[in-house]
């Protein structure tokens, strides 16, 4: 899962918002210095993770373009099945997607303090090129694919992903169908246990 979908599972949490776009960025102990609700995300985030990563289908969708994109396939994926939460937002959601990104870039800017370096760094260029958005037109996403290769000086081979997509296109989407709405019970589960834990650390 990619930008999109993480900040679609926090569940209009702000602050689980937070936590769950910047885990990332942060690495060891260094999650000890945010406030218990924004942990809570990064937590989250670590769990969407797993379960991505270990999910039978997207594993298989991962399958579909490994020959051609092999280490970067499930990095290439995560960006494709944003791309499909994007194109069928509002299978997904009652609130527009030009709105709620909108309201994400808001909670981001409000936090703005607390951000770790790196995301102070692209959160300028999140919101100028507004990445939530672009992933749903296939011009903007070859775009965000061609910066992404661009930064490992082209050895990812990911400039020419969007031409993978739209050779796999109809059993990609069939994958992300099956795939998302497990995603989003998990994530209603995951986010119960975690109050909880977190209840009981108080």
């Amino acid at each position: 899962m990619n930008f999109l979908a993480h900040a679609h599972l926090s569940n209009g949490d702000s602050q689980i918002l937070v936590g769950n776009l910047i885990a990332d960025s942060v690495k060891g102990k260094q999650k000890l210095d945010f406030p218990s609700a924004i942990r809570m995300g990064i937590d989250l985030h670590r769990k969407i993770d797993v379960f991505t990563d270990t999910h039978p289908v997207f594993k298989k969708s991962v399958g579909v373009i490994y020959e051609e994109k092999r280490r970067f396939s499930g990095v290439v994926m995560d960006i494709f099945y944003d791309h499909f939460l994007a194109r069928n937002w509002s299978s997904f959601s009652s609130m527009p997607l030009d709105v709620f990104t909108i309201k994400v870039y808001h909670v981001l800017g409000r936090n703005f303090s607390l951000l770790p370096p790196r995301v102070k760094r692209i959160l300028p260029y999140m919101m100028a090129q507004n990445w939530l958005n672009s992933y749903a037109n296939l011009k903007d996403l070859n775009r965000i694919f061609y910066g992404m290769d661009r930064r490992t000086s082209f050895r990812s081979g990911m400039s020419d992903s969007v031409d993978l997509l739209e050779k796999h296109y109809q059993e990609l989407e069939q994958h992300f169908f099956a795939f998302y709405p497990e995603m989003m019970d998990f994530v209603e589960e995951s986010t119960v246990q975690l109050k909880t834990e977190y209840s009981d650390q108080e």
